[in-house]
């Protein structure tokens, strides 16, 4: 697989020697169980982690509970979930585990990268109500200053039926600030064209982030400025987890493939990305394409994404 994912090798026994802790690891967390105030979520609807238990002093394993109505998934009797579903899971274990196991927990840290890889075969399908996944949780490369966390990197391998189905590695680091490219682009005037919701791989038109200018550019403009996933409380930047929806929405609408096509995702934020008015380009390569988002004449977010061979 040409995957867009740099750092996660995905197999069914892909971080299976990571995952597993020695035995001389403390006993795991009793007290794991969440609730979406302790997550920092705006409404219960938007809980997605059920639990996480420590096994040692690195290593993790949880519980998360994805419904088949998620904002995000297709309007049909059977659905497979959106990948952003697991990326938004892992932020969520992310934030679980900075506030209870790391220095200064009160201190929040920000997703800066995101890459995420997929084995359609394996991925669940759900015609009920909900799919519930195992979770296994590896913790690397803390740094902290002054007794606070600054950044660390959680690699999460997410399980259905015994069997990994999808692995996704986050990097989290201290808030990058308003930088001068969120505050210098200006909403995109009139003339914009928003595509419909199936060419960009979406379930509905509020989930549509993109639309093309006059010129024919791609410029992010979110349909729903307070999408309850990836825009929530209707920030003023983009959070990553938009960033990459807007690249994978870009690849599509410009290759023509459908979402199920998409096995691999990658995006890094470089400096805040603005709300509305950045031009996203696309480049193809060998069986994936590579993003670029820029926002007053400067790249401040790349990307790519794989796509199944033909």
């Amino acid at each position: 697989m040409n995957s867009a994912v740099h750092g996660a090798v995905l197999t069914p026994q892909s971080f299976g020697a990571l995952s597993r802790p020695s035995g001389d690891t403390p006993a795991r967390d009793v007290d794991a169980a969440f609730t979406w105030h302790a997550l920092g979520l705006e409404t219960m609807a938007s809980l997605l982690v059920l639990s996480l238990h420590r096994l040692g002093d690195r290593y993790f394993e949880g519980r998360c509970q994805w419904p088949r109505t998620h904002p995000l998934n297709e309007r049909s009797t059977t659905v497979a979930h959106h990948p952003l579903i697991v990326v938004e899971s892992t932020r969520q274990l992310a934030v679980a585990v900075q506030r209870r196991h790391l220095p200064a927990a009160h201190a929040h840290c920000e997703v800066v990268s995101v890459s995420l890889g997929l084995l359609p075969g394996l991925v669940p399908m759900e015609s009920g109500s909900a799919t519930d996944v195992a979770v296994r949780l590896t913790l690397t490369d803390v740094v902290a200053r002054t007794g606070t966390a600054a950044s660390f990197r959680v690699t999460a391998e997410y399980l259905y039926a015994g069997r990994v189905f999808a692995t996704c590695v986050m990097a989290c680091a201290s808030p990058m600030g308003e930088g001068r490219e969120s505050a210098g682009v200006a909403p995109p005037g009139p003339g914009l064209l928003h595509p419909a919701a199936a060419a960009v791989g979406a379930a509905a038109d509020p989930d549509v982030l993109l639309a093309r200018g006059p010129q024919g550019r791609l410029v992010i403009a979110p349909r729903d400025p307070a999408h309850p996933v990836l825009l929530p409380g209707r920030p003023s930047r983009l959070t990553t987890a938009a960033v990459l929806e807007a690249g994978r929405q870009a690849v599509l609408l410009s290759c023509g493939m459908t979402a199920r096509a998409v096995v691999g995702l990658r995006a890094d934020v470089r400096s805040p990305v603005p709300g509305w008015g950045a031009v996203v380009d696309v480049a193809f390569e060998q069986g994936r394409a590579r993003f670029a988002v820029s926002a007053a004449g400067r790249v401040v977010a790349s990307g790519a994404v794989s796509l199944l061979r033909s």
